[in-house]
């Protein structure tokens, strides 16, 4: 790919982030080499952050499979969120409920008939409506699953997550935002005149059922979003210590995406505006979410807006670690609409938030319609060998643990070789290339050995690098474990 496809993060000078520690530009015209505080933190290769060189190796896109659909094929909505609790996953979608007589008739009742239903499940493939009993029974949902109603503009795209916030309170586990602005036509505004500002309204949940507001006004202005008519994700994130939420904002005339943080769920930073799109291009759907093997990188699944084909939508692939801005080492799409009209009908292809494991090799994607998608485990991105072999050379970092665990796949014939280099380039005596045991087969979780064993505890917090000679492979994540 040329390089003008290319977005990826720079961080300010001297910034610390998630245990990664960037020096200033110029300890590299003094020659200090760079070191990546790796910890026990498990790295995909989404980003470049840890690859020096690519020799004869490529980083690549990986296509998630099309699997049956979760049954019933609803619950799905264009704004879904896919959550798991501790004893099973929780999903949110939304409803439109007849205002008197009619379906969707005009501005106002349209977004007045909005619900944000609930299915729950064991496994995220097979789905049940319990029957909350939390609002009366509502002939539109005899099923009992409504969690929300009665929200104007919030029941539009409310997106729940639970709260990992060292010492939250029990009764605000779960949080979650929701709302539009008012778009500026003259009956929207009169609606605004009667109801009240617009914008993201904070709600809060001991249960995730059970939703009341954390403060009656909407704690993100209106103004910010122009139209906030999109799914805007917030989250608590670990590595950043802070509430994070991406939203969507127009952005020189284009639909793109903002974020902002909070401390207290309340009081939000002025925004900022990510830089994501390529130029001329639509992206609606946030979708901006920890990865849950690897929390401090987030992951993107934004739909491309394709104005002048029909509005066809597909999803993208993107990473961020904090900052401003998205990498983007693939402008292609990730998932395509489809064979058929279906998946290129308006606005027919929107991820929902949630990447969950669901068997042990693999984790899924949900999209519109109730599609699943399913991926490798980590299998978003690989360092892909051909049969001839080429090499991954990371750049220096430290680490702390005992054992090198990597996520691979070789073919029959191909496989991989690991040796670790001290910061001046040497093989380390007894981790060598020679030295190491032949790697092939297929394992989500496989710990690197040589001949002397797999201890490389005598390394912890020495500045090393990796050197992986790979043959018609794949390798898609690392880390060091057993600390």
């Amino acid at each position: 790919m040329g390089q003008g496809n290319v977005l990826r993060v720079v961080w300010p000078v001297g910034l610390a982030l998630a245990g990664t520690l960037v020096p200033p530009p110029s300890s590299r015209a003094e020659e200090t080499p760079e070191v990546i505080a790796l910890g026990s933190r498990r790295e995909l290769f989404v980003d470049r952050l840890i690859i020096d060189e690519l020799k004869g190796v490529a980083l690549k896109l990986h296509t998630p499979q099309l699997m049956p659909p979760v049954s019933p094929p609803r619950p799905h909505g264009h704004y879904a969120t896919v959550l798991k609790a501790d004893d099973k996953f929780q999903f949110y979608y939304r409803g439109d409920t007849k205002v008197g007589n009619h379906w969707k008739k005009g501005w106002e009742q349209y977004h007045e008939g909005e619900v944000t239903l609930y299915a729950e499940s064991e496994d995220a493939i097979n789905w049940t409506l319990p029957k909350l009993g939390v609002y009366d029974d509502h002939p539109t949902f005899p099923e009992g699953n409504v969690v929300l109603m009665n929200e104007f503009l919030v029941n539009h795209n409310f997106t729940p997550f639970i709260d990992t916030r060292p010492g939250v309170s029990p009764e605000e586990r779960y949080k979650g935002l929701g709302g539009l602005a008012y778009q500026p036509h003259k009956e929207h505004l009169a609606v605004r005149d009667r109801r009240g500002p617009g914008g993201l309204t904070a709600f809060v949940s001991a249960d995730g059922i059970h939703w009341k507001r954390l403060k009656e006004t909407p704690v993100i202005p209106e103004a910010w979003g122009k139209y906030f008519d999109s799914q805007n994700y917030a989250f608590w994130s670990a590595s950043e210590r802070t509430y994070v939420c991406y939203f969507r904002r127009f952005i020189k005339g284009h639909r793109g995406i903002a974020r902002t943080t909070s401390r207290d769920f309340i009081d939000w930073t002025p925004f900022v505006e990510m830089e994501a799109n390529l130029p001329g291009e639509h992206l609606y759907t946030a979708c901006t979410q920890p990865y849950y093997r690897a929390p401090h990188i987030y992951i993107a699944l934004p739909t491309r807006f394709m104005v002048n084909r029909g509005a066809a939508t597909d999803i993208l692939l993107m990473s961020t670690r904090g900052g401003p801005r998205f990498d983007r080492e693939f402008a292609e799409s990730i998932i395509r609409p489809g064979i058929g009209r279906k998946g290129w009908a308006n606005r027919a292809n929107y991820a929902a938030i949630g990447i969950h494991q669901t068997s042990p090799a693999e984790m899924s994607l949900f999209l519109t319609g109730g599609r699943r998608y399913a991926l490798r485990i980590d299998g978003f991105v690989s360092v892909n060998a051909p049969l001839p072999a080429g090499e991954l050379v990371t750049r220096l970092l430290t680490f702390s643990g005992k054992e090198l665990e990597i996520n691979y796949s070789t073919s029959a014939a191909g496989k991989i070789l690991v040796s670790l280099e001290d910061a001046s380039g040497s093989a380390i005596p007894g981790f060598t290339r020679d030295d190491c045991e032949p790697i092939y087969g297929d394992h989500i979780t496989r710990v690197v050995t040589w001949k002397k064993g797999s201890d490389v505890s005598v390394l912890a917090g020495k500045p090393i690098r990796l050197r992986v000679e790979m043959s018609d492979a794949d390798l898609y994540s690392l880390r060091f474990s057993g600390e």
